[in-house]
């Protein structure tokens, strides 16, 4: 129980929904899209403004932010653990703080450049992975990201509960192989516990991560059709709603 409520949610809303979206992949514009829009729903979409075009890369996701949907940060250049690869070279293990400090800072420039319509907007952690070098050495880059972002979104095996989750690091779940069923079953645990559930997308029906375009129009239709009792929205509207729920119970206590 925070300042008299015990969630943040809207009037009638059991818990909260985010439906993310990875990597700027095609078939989030040309399927998942019309699927969100055809069932009025809104999603967050983490894309990489990497190399010399990345204004070009962008251009078709300032569209995106224009009817609704969050753009955000997942890095410029997308670095996972050297474990992803065959050598060790630009990946987590050998880079520093100061390496993810540009890719975080330049990505949310580039970003905020291109889409100047988003007044803010959140983060994800490519591969899920947190971390720089190894060993002693190895060191957690969420620090970096809370000095840049509202929020940022990781993997976890459980739902966000409002009061209690790290905004900068939200715990997701990965979705892909999924059938509609299994994507409802998440939510609606989620639901039964006052919490938001974050959902990771890759592909539509497209890639190795993929969801199929049926499984996700069902979801989409769930959603729909219980949105008076399941909100529905990007991250940033989300986690901003947390936020400030949090500070006016902190200033509630302190008042009383």
């Amino acid at each position: 129980m925070t300042g008299g409520h015990r969630h943040p949610w809207r009037e009638g809303c059991e818990g909260a929904v985010s439906l993310t979206f990875d990597d700027g992949m095609p078939s989030q514009l040309g399927r998942a899209l019309p699927i969100l829009a055809e069932n009025g729903l809104h999603g967050t979409f983490y894309v990489n403004p990497r190399g010399p075009d990345w204004r070009g890369l962008l251009a078709p996701w300032k569209a995106v932010a224009d009817a609704g949907h969050e753009v955000g940060n997942h890095t410029v250049n997308h670095p996972c653990s050297c474990a992803f690869k065959e050598t060790r070279t630009d990946c987590l293990e050998t880079m520093t703080l100061d390496d993810m400090e540009w890719e975080i800072g330049e990505g949310r420039r580039r970003i905020a450049e291109a889409i100047p319509g988003q007044v803010d907007f959140t983060f994800c952690y490519p591969c899920y992975h947190a971390h720089v070098g190894e060993g002693p050495g190895r060191r957690s880059y969420v620090p970096v990201v809370a000095r840049h972002h509202i929020a940022g979104r990781g993997k976890g095996d459980f739902a966000n509960h409002p009061l209690t989750a790290d905004l900068h690091h939200l715990y997701s779940f990965p979705v892909e192989r999924q059938a509609q069923s299994g994507m409802i079953g998440l939510v609606e645990e989620a639901m039964s516990r006052g919490q938001w559930a974050v959902l990771t997308f890759h592909g539509i029906s497209e890639g190795h991560l993929s969801v199929t375009e049926a499984d996700f129009s069902g979801l989409c239709g769930y959603l729909r059709a219980h949105r008076d009792r399941i909100w529905t929205a990007p991250v940033i509207a989300v986690a901003r709603l947390v936020r400030d729920w949090r500070s006016a119970a902190k200033g509630a206590g302190n008042d009383s």
